[in-house]
């Protein structure tokens, strides 16, 4: 059964989803020198306003964007929800645990991005809440299509959610060295780490009989995915990324496409040394030099478990519009791949998302236009 996309909610430091294409577009970036704590010092960030956000607003602009979009109105008993985090509430937890009185943390639950989602729909349906590091976007994308395809339900709101700028998520991306100290620059000779950003992309996801019976417009819709785990290291990838390419492979050969059908690949392009490298290689070693690739982070900065979804969503607009979206901060590209320099109108009809998360998380998942 054919799942597509009839509603995007999405908001990152660029704004909402109109807004952050066509910053993405005009090679704007969200990314800012900030320093939201005075015990720590300043850094780049891709902060929605002058403070950190918090999770529980963020899923509830989400839900509402998406619905507006997807013109559909609570209560929806019937449908799903995969709404996932890597960090859920920690920052709140953080700000709470100073508290002189009890904290109310039953507010504050692993899974509290699913809750709300599923109370704001005011569904009956089936709930999740996966959490992948990075790649937790694409794998909850994964996981509500496959609840179409098996009938449980008709329509599923699928995607990821972050508010990771918290003093404990800043200290420890740090202590590692992957920070960044200017900026975010994928794929670039002079790249220096990653950035964090806030950000969430939720999908609505619908069986296509469903979005013709009600007349619904459809971006695009979404293929096979792959799934793999490196088994490896708690934060570096797999040198030789054999669990990577096997979850391309399964991607590709879930949606029936060839190396040679993808028109576009949105690369995880994390602006680390070890990611970009990998990934290059990768990208090198399976699909024709002409694959045109970019990654959006120096846009929206690093929204770990919400950036793989975000990244479907940017690649859904890519193929609506036929135009492929530049890979901002860009300047001296250290591989040899077809790295897309300034926003280019192409014939798109296929596309892959990447994310590579900690813990060898690796996700893959494959988009495709309606017009195919």
């Amino acid at each position: 059964m054919d799942v597509v996309v009839t509603g995007i909610g999405l908001w990152s430091a660029v704004g909402n989803l109109a807004s952050s294409w066509q910053q993405l577009l005009a090679n704007q970036s969200g990314i800012q020198l900030a320093q939201p704590f005075p015990d720590l010092p300043p850094l780049p960030m891709a902060l929605r306003n002058s403070t950190p956000s918090l999770l529980t607003p963020l899923v509830i602009q989400g839900v509402e964007a998406a619905l507006q979009d997807a013109q559909l109105t609570p209560p929806l008993p019937q449908m799903g929800v995969v709404v996932g985090s890597s960090r859920g509430c920690q920052g709140n937890l953080e700000h709470l645990r100073q508290q002189p009185q009890p904290t109310p943390w039953l507010e504050n639950l692993p899974h509290q991005g699913a809750i709300t989602a599923a109370q704001q729909l005011q569904t009956q349906g089936p709930v999740f809440s996966p959490m992948a590091a990075c790649a937790t976007g694409i794998w909850a994308i994964a996981r509500g299509a496959e609840l179409i395809r098996t009938g449980e339900c008709q329509q599923v709101l699928a995607g990821g959610v972050e508010a990771p700028i918290s003093p404990l998520t800043l200290a420890g991306f740090e202590r590692m060295g992957a920070l960044a100290k200017t900026g975010c620059y994928p794929f670039d000779q002079h790249r220096e780490g990653l950035v964090l950003g806030e950000g969430v992309a939720l999908l609505v996801l619908e069986s296509l009989p469903s979005a013709q019976q009600r007349h619904a417009k459809i971006y695009g819709k979404i293929g096979g995915f792959g799934l793999t785990a490196d088994g490896y290291h708690v934060s570096a990838p797999q040198l030789t990324g054999t669990s990577a390419r096997l979850a391309i492979q399964h991607c590709l050969t879930r949606s029936q496409l060839n190396p040679t059908d993808i028109d576009y690949i949105h690369a995880h392009g994390t602006s680390t040394r070890l990611n970009d490298a990998n990934e290059a290689k990768l990208i090198s070693t399976l699909f024709p030099p002409d694959v045109a690739v970019s990654s959006t982070k120096a846009v929206t900065g690093h929204t770990l478990g919400a950036s793989g979804a975000i990244g479907v969503a940017f690649s859904l607009m890519a193929l609506q519009q036929q135009v492929l979206p530049p890979c901002v901060g860009l300047t001296h590209p250290e591989f040899p791949l077809n790295l897309v320099r300034d926003a280019t109108a192409a014939q798109l009809n296929n596309a892959l998302c990447f994310s590579f998360g900690f813990g060898g998380q690796n996700a893959v998942i494959s988009v495709g236009s309606e017009r195919e």
